[in-house]
């Protein structure tokens, strides 16, 4: 009999790392589908929730946020670029690549939870921000991603305009906060059991095994 996962993947759509870690942990589930049964949902997290309307220059706030050098930045891109192709994702870092501030779009993941889209709107946000450098920010932007994977495109514009999901997105955010979630990709197992970083495959397969050994009960 399989187990049952609840899988809570906390991220940002500014994370390059939550990319290959949401990669990685999908080949390990499916490595394990044998095994195990999940729902995956995707909890908002804001990297810069300061982030002006108008962004900032990736490799600008990179080396002013995190206090590296040129070159150390232009080398970490090399790295990711490298682990998204493990993923079949490609970063396409240009000198025109900028952070968004993504309260907006995790007000529309919200949304989309609701409607049943969640994973494949993120994604879409991911694949605009990264490969084809949208402005992830943008209501027009937003609204048409919301179309391309299934979702009403009015409904989506409205939930923008309105300010809808905002009070649940604070919320949830809050909430992660005070339980000493800091960095991303954290992933919340069963409510019990937290994973960050992204992992390679091998070692999120590992680990979600130990997990099923910890939660397995012996049946009479």
């Amino acid at each position: 009999m399989k187990e049952f996962l609840d899988i809570q993947f906390i991220s940002d759509v500014m994370c390059p790392w939550c990319v290959v870690g949401l990669g990685n942990l999908n080949k390990a589930l499916t490595q394990l589908a044998d095994k195990v049964d999940t729902q995956l949902s995707f909890q908002p997290f804001e990297l810069n929730p300061d982030m002006p309307a108008e962004g900032q220059g990736f490799q600008e706030h990179i080396i002013e946020k995190y206090g590296v050098s040129k070159e150390q930045s232009e080398q970490n891109r090399l790295q990711i670029k490298a682990r998204g192709k493990e993923v079949g994702f490609d970063f396409n870092f240009t000198d025109q690549s900028r952070m968004q501030n993504t309260f907006d779009a995790h007000r529309l993941l919200h949304w989309a939870q609701v409607e049943g889209k969640q994973a494949a709107l993120k994604m879409a946000l991911f694949t605009a921000h990264f490969t084809h450098n949208q402005n992830v920010n943008n209501y027009t932007v937003l609204a048409h991603l919301a179309a391309t994977v299934g979702l009403d495109k009015k409904a989506a514009q409205s939930v923008l305009e309105n300010g809808q999901y905002a009070d649940e997105v604070r919320q949830k955010e809050a909430f992660w906060r005070q339980n000493s979630i800091s960095s991303v990709p954290t992933i919340i197992i069963n409510n019990k059991y937290a994973i960050t970083g992204g992992q390679p495959v091998a070692s999120f397969k590992q680990l979600i095994e130990e997990i099923l050994e910890k939660e397995h009960t012996p049946q009479d």
